[in-house]
């Protein structure tokens, strides 16, 4: 939870820093004030989260994103937003070095991944998803899934498309619970159990560094 919290606040931050902070015009702040609520993030973590983006002392986080290959050939794809790129990037490359990998160059690896807008929205009674995807076709949606565990719908779309499929949700009354931009892989590499588990080490490792928001791979 800890690092949920973190994570969120450090995008919060950087959405503050980009389109300002109040959420009614900004509205990538919007849904992550939605998708802090929806985590239990406390309130005063949010507001520390916009004040510091409009402190002068305030670190200048951006985001940077690392490329490399793990045991076993899998391509990993690692998001971060960083004060400072020389420790980040000195990490990072220690983590693979470590467990069994190579950092690559920047935009080495972007050919086996589709950069998509994945949100995640509250079902609506009486909504039928086939007739919602066919509506959404037109604002760049391009698959709907429902995850029956967090009883949510899922909805990925292009890149592009974000702020199309915000606006549309918003006008429509559906509630967002998170809006996050995600590499999918375009095709997924088959190991075993003990393969998966030096890649698992490789992986688990670099999410416990601060600065990673999110690590994305094409391990099956």
């Amino acid at each position: 939870m800890a690092r949920v919290f973190t994570k969120l606040g450090k995008q919060i931050t950087i959405a503050v820093k980009e389109g300002g902070a109040d959420p009614d015009t900004n509205p990538r702040l919007r849904v992550l004030v939605q998708q802090s609520k929806k985590e239990n993030m406390p309130k005063e973590n949010v507001e520390r989260a916009i004040k510091k983006a409009t402190s002068k002392d305030a670190a200048d986080y951006k985001e940077i994103n690392y490329e490399g290959y793990g045991p076993h050939g899998i391509a990993i794809f690692v998001e971060t937003a960083t004060d400072n790129n020389m420790r980040t990037v000195a990490n990072v490359r220690s983590y693979f070095n470590k467990f069994g990998g190579a950092l690559g160059t920047s935009g080495s690896l972007q050919f086996l991944f589709d950069h998509k807008c994945v949100f995640k929205i509250a079902p609506k009674e009486g909504i039928d998803l086939d007739e919602l995807e066919l509506e959404l076709i037109d604002f760049g949606v391009d698959e709907i899934d429902f995850d029956e565990e967090e009883n949510e719908v899922l909805l990925y779309g292009e890149f592009q498309s974000n702020s199309a499929i915000q606006k549309y949700l918003e006008e429509n009354g559906y509630e967002i619970h998170s809006a996050e931009f995600e590499w999918i892989p375009n095709d997924y590499k088959d190991v075993t159990d003990e393969q998966r588990a030096s890649v698992e080490k490789l992986i688990d490792k670099i999410e416990e560094d601060e600065d990673v928001q999110n690590v994305f791979h094409n391990m099956k």
